[in-house]
């Protein structure tokens, strides 16, 4: 009989296993992370440079410059009396203010809306997700509120709050969190209905952990993966909203200058001036399939079934 030796099962056992790459080199490789995080990263720095980016006041009224096509040269005068030139890379509208300047500007307003809805939104539907999903009482009535605000489409609801107050920045952005919060607490309860029965929060209970402790230790922890991914899908849906509540003309004050209000003001004589509408509509897309796009990255990263396969 032949003797087994010890040498083919050591040089198993020790035969070393390849690390799994990090967090960071793994979302370096996601080309929708890359892709998305780089676009979006060049909207926010021309937001932010705005006023040096731009090449005038966007609010500026000019009539004898209206409706100029792309890329035309003019002249302007300095305080000094001198001349000068100035290129109207996007045009001008029928106002004759400079497309580009406000395209930038307009920049602004629409991450401004998408981060503040996609916080806010998060933050409230988180707690009330939270407790509806550990409170068994509470449970029933939230998710019967809830499933009401559901039932009624996004955008009607959002004009339907716009129009009963003073249209504005901020009575936009709580026109659009409302809408969004049930959605939120729909999939942070769905955590904790799973979370809550688990052995480790049923020995936190059995030891007398009270329930704000018990959720901010055990159960928070486990929304933040899904509650990210979820705050960049609201965020790109924040932004499209709100260029709809301005091009529909219930949004913000048509002298603020953002991508809705541009296409607004340019759809009358769209057939003759396109430009007006196209380049404001390229950077929202822009903007959207980039947030998009981070989103459905970050779900691939911080999903523990899929993120095992990359």
């Amino acid at each position: 009989m032949k003797a087994v030796t010890a040498e083919p099962i050591a040089s198993l056992v020790l035969e070393p296993v390849a690390e799994r790459p990090g967090a960071v080199r793994r979302m370096a490789r996601n080309r929708s992370v890359v892709f998305g995080g780089v676009i979006l990263a060049l909207v926010v720095l021309m937001a932010v440079l705005a006023p040096v980016l731009g090449t005038t006041d966007p609010a500026r009224v000019e009539p004898v410059l209206r409706n100029r096509r792309p890329g035309v040269v003019t002249s302007v005068r300095n305080a000094d009396g001198s001349q000068r030139a100035r290129t109207h890379w996007m045009g001008t509208d029928s106002l004759g203010r400079d497309v580009y300047s406000r395209v930038i500007y307009g920049a602004r307003v629409s991450l401004l809306v998408g981060v503040s809805v996609a916080l806010i939104s998060t933050a409230i539907g988180l707690v009330i997700g939270m407790f509806a999903g550990y409170v068994r009482w509470l449970d029933e009535i939230v998710m019967r509120v809830m499933d009401g605000l559901m039932s009624i489409p996004a955008i009607l609801l959002a004009i339907g709050l716009v129009s009963l107050s003073r249209a504005g920045l901020r009575t936009v952005i709580v026109a659009i969190v409302i809408p969004e919060v049930p959605r939120v607490v729909r999939l942070v309860r769905s955590v904790v209905l799973s979370i809550r029965e688990e052995p480790y929060v049923e020995a936190a209970v059995a030891l007398g952990a009270r329930t704000p402790a018990l959720l901010a230790r055990h159960v928070l922890p486990n929304t933040l993966a899904p509650l990210t991914v979820q705050a960049t899908f609201i965020c790109a849906s924040a932004i499209l909203v709100e260029a709809i509540l301005s091009f529909l003309g219930v949004g913000i004050p048509p002298e603020t200058p953002t991508w809705g209000n541009i296409m607004a003001e340019g759809r009358a004589l769209f057939r003759v001036f396109p430009h007006n509408i196209l380049f404001p509509g390229l950077f929202l897309a822009a903007t959207v399939l980039a947030v998009n796009m981070l989103g459905d990255g970050l779900r691939d990263q911080l999903d523990p079934r899929v993120s095992r396969r990359l």
